[in-house]
Order: C-alpha cells, then sequence, then structure tokens
C-alpha cells in the first residue's frame, strides 16, 4: 500500500517540473465575430409526426409456432336406457279426401211445372296482378197454379261482369249487373169475373236492374275500403229509379294520446234516392221522390276487466227535397258482452238504432206483387234495446238467446189494394184499369210500431259430417193506427239439416210461418170499409241433395213444397205445390 502511494507522489512531481519549463504563450489577437446562435430544445415525437408505412410487413413463423392438428379419441362405454316405447297406432286428423277446386262451372236442369234452370260462373286469373269473370243465372215456370184465372207464371234472369286489379298499395274492383225478373198479378179478389173481364186483365210485371260498381281495398292506409254504386231500377209502367250509394272504412288512430287507445272505426254513408211512378193508385197524380241521406258511424271498441265493450253513435242528416223536408238523427250503438263462464257462457246486452231507406227496388224484393204506385220514405228505428247469452252446452252443441225492443217510425207493412172492378168492367170512366187495379196487388203502408221480440238458435253437430239448426221467432207488435200487422207473422221458425260425405250432399230446410192477417174489402174502390182476412199458418219441407261422381261432374235433385200445400203466401195469392227440379253440374278449367 506504501509502494502505491510513494510511486503517485514521484508521478506527479515529474508532471509539475515538466509544466514549469515551457514557454509563455504568447498573446494573440481576438478574431471573434457576431453570429446568430439557435437553440434547440429537446425533441418531443407526436403521432401525427409518425410515417406510415407502405408496405405490409411479412411475419414469418418459426416452425415452433406452427398450430399442431388435435386428435380426439372417443371411449364409449355402453350406458342402459331407460325409455321403452310403447305399440300402438299413429293417429292423425281426419280430413277426408281432399277436394279439388275449379274456377268455372256450368248447371242445368228442368222441373215439374216446365221449370228450366240454368247457372253459368267463369273466372280467369294471372298469378298477382288481375282477375275477371262473369256469371248467369235463369230459372222460370212456364206452368200456371191452377187455382188462378189468370197467368201466374214467372222468371228471374241475372248477369254480370267483374275485375279485379291488385296495386302495390292497393286493389280495386268494378263490377257490372243486370237483372230482368218477370211476375204476375194472379191473386184475384173472390169476385164473379167475366171471360170478357178476365181476357182484358194485363197481368204482367217485368222488372229490369242495371248497377254499377267499384270498390277500392287498401292496404296499410287509415281508409280501409271505399266503394261507389250506380243503379237504375224500371218496370212496365214506365216508373224508374236511381240510387247513388258511397260507403267508406276509415281508421282514425290514437296512439298519439297513449299505448293502451285503441283506434276509432268510422263509417261514412252517401246515398241519393231519386225516382217517380205515373200515377197514384187513388187518381191519376204522377209521384216523384228525391231523398238524400248522410251518415256517419264512429265506434270504438275496448276490453276492460274481461268486458268486450262497443261504443258507438249513428248520426244521420235525411233531406226529402221533395216534400221540403230536413231531418236530424242521433242513434246509439253500444254493445258489453262477459264471458260468466269461459268459453261456454257469454251474457250480452246493449242499445240501437238506425235509419233504414225504403227504396222501390228494396220493396219490391220484399213483395214482388206491389203496385208502381206507392209512396216512399224512411224507417226511422227511434231507439232499441236486447240483451241475452250465447254459448254452448258442449263442443258439438252451440245456442243463442237474445230478447229485443225496438220503437220505430214509418215502419213497412203490405196491405192489399181495393179493386176497381166488379168482376163485370175492365174500364172506369173511359179509361181502362191496369193490371194491377183489380185487386190483385199491395201497397207499402207506414205506421209507428213498438216491437217486442224473443229469438233463439240452438246448433248441434252430431257427427262431423252431419249438423242440426234451429231457429224460432216471437214478435209482438203495437201498432199506433192500425188493428193488426198486415201480412206479418207473430211467430216464424226454421229447422235445418246438412249431411255431406266425399260423394252425397243433403240439405234439408222446413220453414215454419205462423198466422197473418189480411184485409178483405165489403165494396169495390173507393170504399174502404174492410173486415180482416184470417192466412192460416203454413209448414214448407224442402229437401235438395245430390252426389259426386267426381271432382269434376255431380247431379242434384231439389225437392220443394213436399206436403203440397197451395198455401197463401199473401192474401189471394196461392203457391205451387209439390215441385221437383234435378240436374247437373259440370266444373272444369280452361
Amino acid at each position: 500500500m506504501k509502494k502505491i502511494h510513494i510511486i503517485f507522489l514521484l508521478v506527479f512531481v515529474t508532471f509539475s517540473v515538466s509544466a514549469q519549463k515551457k514557454k509563455p504563450l504568447t498573446k494573440e489577437k481576438d478574431t471573434i465575430k457576431t453570429e446568430v446562435v439557435s437553440i434547440v430544445t429537446s425533441y418531443t415525437p407526436k403521432i401525427s409526426d409518425a410515417t406510415k408505412i407502405n408496405t405490409i410487413p411479412k411475419i414469418v413463423l418459426s416452425k415452433k409456432t406452427a398450430k399442431k392438428k388435435l386428435q380426439y379419441t372417443i371411449f364409449s362405454a355402453p350406458v342402459a336406457s331407460t325409455f321403452i316405447p310403447k305399440s300402438g297406432v299413429v293417429k292423425g286428423i281426419d280430413v277426408g279426401k281432399k277436394e279439388r277446386l275449379y274456377n268455372n262451372y256450368l248447371a242445368g236442369g228442368f222441373g215439374t211445372s216446365i221449370t228450366p234452370f240454368m247457372e253459368l260462373f267463369l273466372r280467369h286469373s294471372s298469378k298477382f296482378n288481375n282477375e275477371f269473370g262473369l256469371f248467369a243465372n235463369y230459372i222460370s215456370s212456364e206452368n200456371s197454379i191452377k187455382s188462378t184465372l189468370v197467368d201466374s207464371k214467372y222468371s228471374l234472369f241475372s248477369a254480370g261482369l267483374f275485375f279485379i286489379q291488385k296495386q302495390r298499395y292497393f286493389d280495386w274492383k268494378i263490377a257490372l249487373k243486370s237483372e230482368r225478373k218477370m211476375y204476375n198479378w194472379y191473386g184475384l179478389p173472390n169476385l164473379p169475373f167475366t171471360t170478357t173481364t178476365i181476357a182484358n186483365i194485363e197481368e204482367k210485371q217485368l222488372y229490369d236492374l242495371f248497377k254499377i260498381g267499384g270498390e277500392l281495398i287498401f292496404d296499410d292506409s287509415y281508409f280501409n275500403t271505399a266503394n261507389l254504386s250506380f243503379s237504375h231500377f224500371a218496370d212496365t209502367f214506365k216508373s224508374k229509379e236511381s240510387l247513388i250509394n258511397l260507403n267508406t272504412d276509415i281508421t282514425i288512430p290514437l296512439q298519439n294520446l297513449g299505448r293502451r287507445f285503441n283506434d276509432v272505426n268510422l263509417h261514412v254513408s252517401v246515398e241519393i234516392l231519386n225516382g217517380s211512378f205515373v200515377k197514384e193508385y187513388v187518381s191519376a197524380s204522377a209521384i216523384s221522390y228525391n231523398i238524400i241521406t248522410l251518415g256517419a258511424n264512429p265506434v270504438y271498441e275496448l276490453t276492460w276487466k274481461n268486458f268486450a265493450i262497443k261504443a258507438g253513435t249513428k248520426l244521420y242528416f235525411s233531406a226529402d227535397t221533395q216534400l221540403k223536408t230536413y231531418d236530424f238523427f242521433i242513434y246509439p250503438d253500444v254493445k258489453i258482452s262477459y264471458p260468466l263462464v269461459r268459453d261456454y257462457l257469454t251474457i250480452f246486452a246493449g242499445s240501437n238504432g238506425d235509419l233504414h231507406t225504403n227504396s222501390y227496388e228494396n220493396l219490391v224484393a220484399q213483395n214482388p206483387y206491389i203496385s208502381p204506385t206507392q209512396f216512399l220514405t224512411p224507417t226511422n228505428e227511434n231507439y232499441g234495446f236486447f240483451g241475452g247469452f250465447s254459448g254452448r252446452f258442449s263442443k258439438n252443441v252451440s245456442f243463442t238467446l237474445n230478447t229485443s225492443y225496438k220503437n220505430e217510425e214509418d215502419k213497412v207493412f203490405f196491405i192489399r189494394n181495393n179493386t176497381k172492378s166488379d168482376g163485370t168492367i175492365s174500364n172506369v170512366a173511359g179509361v181502362d184499369l191496369k193490371g194491377y187495379e183489380y185487386g190483385n196487388s199491395f201497397s207499402a203502408y207506414y205506421d209507428d210500431v213498438k216491437t217486442l221480440s224473443f229469438f233463439g238458435a240452438l246448433e248441434v253437430d252430431v257427427t262431423k259430417r252431419f249438423s242440426i239448426g234451429l231457429e224460432a221467432q216471437y214478435d209482438d207488435y203495437t201498432l199506433k193506427t192500425q188493428q193488426h200487422s198486415w201480412n206479418t207473422p207473430n211467430l216464424k221458425g226454421t229447422l235445418i239439416g246438412k249431411y255431406k260425405n266425399d260423394k252425397i250432399f243433403i240439405t234439408s230446410n222446413i220453414f215454419y210461418v205462423g198466422e197473418r192477417k189480411g184485409i178483405m174489402y165489403n165494396g169495390t174502390f173507393p170504399s174502404t170499409n174492410a173486415t180482416p182476412q184470417n192466412l192460416a199458418s203454413y209448414v214448407d219441407v224442402n229437401i235438395n241433395g245430390g252426389y259426386h261422381f267426381d271432382d269434376k261432374f255431380s247431379v242434384f235433385l231439389n225437392l220443394n213444397n213436399i206436403l203440397g200445400k197451395e198455401y197463401q203466401r199473401y192474401a189471394n195469392f196461392n203457391v205451387q205445390g209439390f215441385q221437383a227440379l234435378a240436374g247437373a253440374t259440370w266444373k272444369f278449367d280452361f
């Protein structure tokens, strides 16, 4: 250690002596000039300063990093199963033989009383685009009823065309229809008509109808449907009637008020009825009418604590421009139902009312033997109440019981016109009598009526192929001016039975109509003295059936009024007795 110190000391002394022996430095002239000095701070890199590498680097994996293929080995061992299959037969639903449907059919037949029958329907459609077709129907009876003095034949013919076009947001349809109906006023009163008088009676009446209509059906729109139609109705005696009808269904959403609110359904209608008759029955004065009816029916439906509630109203404005009368009507449209026993018994009750248009065409449909001398006015159903039960005793037996009460103004009844002939004359004051002026026609009579009704229906599905239905209704009328509800029964009922299998189809209808009251005049027109005439009740039994040879061809047989009773449907108007009609139907495609 000491040696190291000694050596260090010697070295230090040697360097010091050498430094003292050097020559002193000579002082030189300063040559430093003025310059700009830049001070650079430390570099702090940012992401924006980075330069993107344009080439994709290649990553080369070594063999050690390569994926290895896995190999699985399953060691299976038997496991005892506890499942024991049950022996049996596979069950299914017996839907019967699937029937092929055809677009077209032709049916024809012939019956007693010289009754030809024909029906044709043709249809063609292009997939998802349009559809068009035509139909025609004809039936007549050429033999007169034995108990009548004049011709009692009838014939019915109708034909039509339709075209349907499907668009993206809506479908539209246009249809044409034409009808011709021929009837005879054959119900002469019990008077001693001479041969000459009978020969002078022109009892034939022809009704002609032409109708054109269009309909729009919207998809996903506030407007659901809209249809517009125009019809023209006329007869042999230059009576004419035109009807324009516009109907639309609108959905009004209430989502802005909350999700718990349902939509409001609104039905709007416009009806313009215009027509005229050449003369009245009591005089030679002409009759004309022009009635405009505007209607709106908003309905709101909801469910509250198992109560199904329908709350609505019907609003109408009616203007009779011929009589210069204008009226505004408001009716309730309410129904509440509640399931007392779920799926088996439901109780319901409600209140309603309506305004019914009485047109010449509608009256003819109810009674084709009316005279072309009618006064027309709407029927005002002021109010009505109803309630009842509906349900089923089992899955095969269903029923409905209902009672109602309503108050109506100007309800229509049919009263026989008094004859203008005593049986020996066919003209009065030099004017020939019309074919309906021999006491063989009817007129619409209006009265204010309160009606209490009871209705019941029962339907039984005996088997999948056989069912029975029964309906009965009793009406009790309280009239304001008339003694009886002329030509209208208090009790009526229907029994329907249906059977069908792969080959045979049978339908049986039994109608019962109770006693009615008609009028029997004690003198010729203009006498109004009359006494009630009893019209006996009747039962009408009908059986219609047939046999399918295959999907295309079948035969049918219709048996009407099997009991053969020539009962009076209206006063002095007997019906035909037993009738049979047989024919065949052929279905086909083009």
